[in-house]
């Protein structure tokens, strides 16, 4: 059994007090019973994927070095509608245009209602289908396409451009540069379009953010037989909303609830098998600790070095 557990720590909270304060019962009696065996580090500060995204990618069988996680695909397979064609989420979003960069909002900030979302996917769907996409509307946030156009074209996560200038995170390597000429042009002539669209309209005269792009994530395609959990994975992403807000009361109450809930089933796990991993995740660092027998020198050095909770979490964003 591991557990996954994304925004454990974040960047947006780099206070201690963020930590020292948490009660965590059973992540600390949790702690006290694994030891840390793995440490994945963003070997750049361009990293396609979270680290989350690419432990869960390792317990599907996914190779490790790929520029593409096709999340999209996988999703289609789960549903039992499994396709060799390359696919990818459509997100739509606002751009933050500022003086030097462009920032993407959190598009939960939008609070984009699903018929506000199904209008602006039929405004557009005329100028997807001359590209080659077919895009079928999943949910407000979340929109299913696929089509050749995709294919080769490496796309960040869409955590990793919440809140940041998008542009780093373009497709620009020489290798996609060509393959994604298509796309960036659809997005120009998609912002054209969204500029005077009605929902647009009537979102400014609410004074609310308007849609005026798309972002791309999850692309790529799904090799048959692959995506088989190894074993079982849980992922909660409780905590992911009170980080990307910057929230840090919503983040700690997340915490506690995560420690009574995934957390204890975790605990209870190993108190029976003996068995249990955990990973505890932030923006660009991930620790595995596992159950592994300990040498009577490892079970007294524990003694003495017992892992707490503030210093897991600290470890994640400390050098």
């Amino acid at each position: 059994m591991h557990l996954i557990i994304p925004y454990a720590a974040s960047q947006a909270f780099m206070d201690p007090a963020a930590w020292l304060g948490l009660k965590l019962p059973h992540l600390q009696t949790l702690l006290s019973l694994l030891q840390r065996q793995k440490a994945l580090q963003d070997s750049e500060d361009l990293t396609l994927h979270m680290p989350h995204e690419r432990l869960l990618a390792e317990a599907l069988g996914w190779a490790q070095d790929s520029a593409a996680l096709p999340w999209a695909a996988w999703h289609s397979a789960q549903q039992g509608q499994a396709s060799g064609t390359t696919q990818a989420w459509m997100t739509p979003c606002h751009w933050q245009i500022g003086m030097d960069q462009v920032v993407m909002l959190d598009p939960a900030s939008l609070f984009l209602s699903d018929d506000e979302s199904q209008q602006l996917l039929q405004a557009m769907q005329p100028f997807l289908q001359e590209d080659g996409l077919q895009v079928t509307w999943h949910s407000a946030l979340a929109w299913h396409a696929q089509g050749d156009m995709l294919a080769e074209v490496p796309t960040a996560s869409l955590d990793r451009v919440i809140g940041q200038n998008v542009k780093p995170w373009m497709p620009n390597s020489p290798t996609a540069h060509h393959a994604a000429k298509p796309l960036q042009r659809l997005q120009s002539e998609m912002q054209m379009l969204l500029y005077n669209h009605p929902v647009n309209d009537a979102r400014e005269a609410r004074r609310q953010h308007t849609v005026n792009t798309f972002w791309l994530h999850g692309a790529g395609t799904l090799t048959a037989g692959s995506g088989a959990l190894v074993q079982p994975v849980a992922m909660p992403d409780g905590l992911r909303a009170g980080a990307l807000r910057g929230d840090l009361q919503a983040w700690q109450q997340a915490w506690q609830q995560l420690d009574a809930t995934a957390v204890s089933d975790l605990l209870e796990h190993c108190q029976a098998t003996g068995q249990a991993t955990l990973s505890l995740c932030s923006e660009h660092t991930a620790h595995t600790y596992e159950a592994v027998p300990a040498t009577w020198h490892q079970r007294i050095t524990r003694l003495f070095q017992n892992t707490t909770p503030a210093t897991a979490l600290a470890a994640l964003i400390t050098p």
